[in-house]
Formats: C-alpha cells, structure tokens, sequence
C-alpha cells in the first residue's frame, strides 16, 4: 500500500538514490484526510504558498496570505483559503477557473509544515481545495522566523526572460525558496529548500544550482522532475515582502563525484530560467531576521 502514493518519477528517482526502502517507509505519512491537529495547525498560519501550471503550462509557484483563520480545514478533505492572487501574479488567471494545486503550509517560527496537493476551485472569498494528499514533511532546513503586519500596496512588478545582477545577488543571499513541479498528468506540488546563504548558486542570468540535501527519501520534488521537467520558484524577501518569481525546466544532477564538491549535498539540482517575475511589496508579511536552522550544511566559498 505504502508504494501505491508514489507515481513512476518517485519510485524511480527513490531506486536511483537506493532508497526506495525508506521511501516506503515514509509514505505511511500520506493520507487523504485531514487530522485535527492538521487542522489546528493550519488555522494558526498567515501564509500558504501554492504552486500550479498556468494556462500555456509552465509552472509557478505563488504566495498567498492572510490573517490567521483566511486558511483552514472546511471539512476533513477539503482547505478553504480566503486569499486570492493579485491582478498581475502569473497563476491569476489560471486560478479563476478549476485547477490542480500544491500548496505548503509552513511555520517557521515552530520548524513545522505541511503539504497539501489536490483540486482548486474559485470561491466568492478566494478558494476551495479538494485534498489528494497531505502529509507533514520533517523540520530540517527551516529559519526560524516571526512574523508581523505591515500592509502596503504591492508595486508594479517587472518582467523579464533572465536575471537581472541584483535579482542574481538576492538569490544568491537566499536562506529559503519554494519550489512547484508536478507530474506527467499534472499533479501539482509545492514544497521547501532551506540552507545557510550561499546554498543556491546563480550561475548566469539564466541558470541556478544548488544541492539536495538528505530528507525523507519521498523525492516528491526531485521525481516530478524524473516525468517532468518544468518548475517554478519563489523567493520571498522577507524584509520587504517583495517576491521574485521564476518559471524554466529543472534537471537532477546524479553524478557522486559532483555532488561530494558541495558539502552536504547528496546530488545537484540545476534550474534554466526562461520567465522573471519580481513584485515589490507583494505581500504584506514581514519577518524577523533568521535563526538558520543547526541542520544547514556549511557553505564552501566559490572560487
């Protein structure tokens, strides 16, 4: 049973780290319903990211807020979430009709998150979501950080094919990201890379590396990409509450003897940028300066 909630790309990406005995192991997380403490959970939090495809199909990933109870269980299979997209988010208009959805529900004042993938409808306050599946995830790799208000309205966003130094230099300081992906049907997903600053490399304005580090064995990310290999990634500043978003195609390093150059990884993942969204202010979350995680590998200098 425990293999029957992974598709082709986990499984496969499971053998060709040999952990497709852990992998089993973990999937007993999953479940199709929500526990109540999943439910306690989730109505405490002021955020939620969510990834989806748009209408031509490359992914994105977005980041949805709102006072604590704009997300919570309406029943034990379904999340409302009282928030929706601005008028220039990339997922806007794919999100006014039905649309598969992975959303990530995370705290990192507590180290805790959640994940949630299922079936989005348009609602008259945001969105109602039909759940597949949500499991926790383990607490490594995430700043501990608090959270407070300061409304604003978000700037005009800017656009663009490539990375701008700036945005490379943002990236290149980030101590988080989000990540979407989803399957060969298109089953969305969204989840969370942590490390100390430095840990994601912007090669060029078009390309990104940074490594996977050990986890719970699922490959949820890295085996969508084995089927599929469009992404999306958000990285959130959390000073200002502008985000940059990004859309391109991922592919998984295996090579050992490239992954034992970066401490801590266990392979590398690269990601080709092809769209650049950055909106000042976009959300109206601040949070703290970060307490980096004691479970962050060291980052070697680059050359």
């Amino acid at each position: 049973m425990a293999a029957d909630v992974y598709h082709e790309g986990e499984r496969a990406a499971q053998r060709r780290a040999g952990l497709l005995d852990q992998g089993a192991f973990s999937a007993r997380a999953v479940r199709a319903e929500l526990p109540e403490v999943a439910r306690t959970f989730l109505v405490r939090q002021p955020m939620v990211v969510l990834g989806a495809a748009d209408g031509a199909g490359a992914m994105w990933a977005t980041l949805l807020t709102g006072p604590p109870g704009f997300l919570r269980a309406a029943d034990a299979r379904t999340v409302a979430v009282d928030a929706r997209t601005g008028p220039d988010d990339p997922l806007h208009d794919r999100l006014t009709g039905p649309a598969p959805v992975g959303m990530l529900a995370i705290e990192p004042s507590r180290h805790r998150r959640m994940r949630m993938n299922g079936r989005a409808v348009p609602t008259a306050h945001g969105l109602r979501v039909a759940l597949d599946q949500v499991y926790s995830n383990c607490p490594k790799y995430i700043q501990k950080r608090r959270p407070h208000w300061e409304p604003a309205a978000p700037g005009r966003p800017r656009r663009s094919s490539a990375l701008t130094g700036d945005q490379r230099r943002w990236i290149a300081a980030a101590d988080t990201f989000f990540i979407a992906t989803s399957d060969r049907e298109g089953d969305a997903d969204a989840s969370h890379r942590g490390g100390d600053p430095g840990f994601v490399e912007a090669v060029s304005p078009t390309l990104l590396r940074w490594p996977d580090y050990a986890g719970n064995a699922m490959f949820n990310t890295l085996g969508n990409l084995e089927v599929q290999p469009r992404a999306g990634l958000l990285f959130p500043d959390w000073r200002t509450g502008a985000v940059l978003q990004l859309t391109g195609t991922a592919r998984t390093d295996w090579e050992p003897a490239r992954a034992a150059a970066v401490p801590g990884a266990e392979r590398l993942v690269e990601f080709t940028v092809t769209g650049v969204v950055e909106t000042p202010g976009a959300v109206p979350l601040r949070w703290s300066e970060p307490g980096l995680s004691r479970f962050n590998p060291p980052v070697r200098p680059r050359p």
